[in-house]
């Protein structure tokens, strides 16, 4: 069974920056497609960035230029470096990987103070 568990998120003050990452148990993720969402309470979950097999990334509009998406498959590990937060960031973040839809890991809060 796959286990999808997420860390580094906290209050960050706007215009700061954190690290998530999301460790991946129960199967290695070297051929599959890898990505972070995000959910804000009311909401639905939205995928906000992908990193394919080979590492090339994919992001929505708005995060280009502020958010960046890695992978380390020996780790079984993603990241998710983001900078210059805002307000518009704050949400629960999630991974997973979008071709396979494993089970939901519980998230990481990431609350942005002004």
């Amino acid at each position: 069974q796959v286990h999808l568990v997420e860390s580094g998120g906290g209050v960050v003050q706007s215009g700061g920056s954190l690290k998530l990452s999301c460790r991946v148990s129960g199967t290695w993720i070297t051929i599959y497609r890898m990505a972070w969402y995000r959910q804000t309470p009311g909401q639905f979950r939205e995928l906000i960035a992908s990193v394919d097999p080979a590492g090339r990334p994919n992001y929505i509009d708005s995060l280009k230029g502020r958010f960046t998406i890695s992978r380390d498959n020996d780790k079984r590990t993603i990241y998710l470096q983001m900078n210059n937060l805002n307000s518009d960031d704050m949400a629960t973040y999630f991974c997973n990987s979008p071709d396979n839809g494993w089970s939901w890991g519980r998230g990481t809060q990431v609350t942005v103070s002004s």
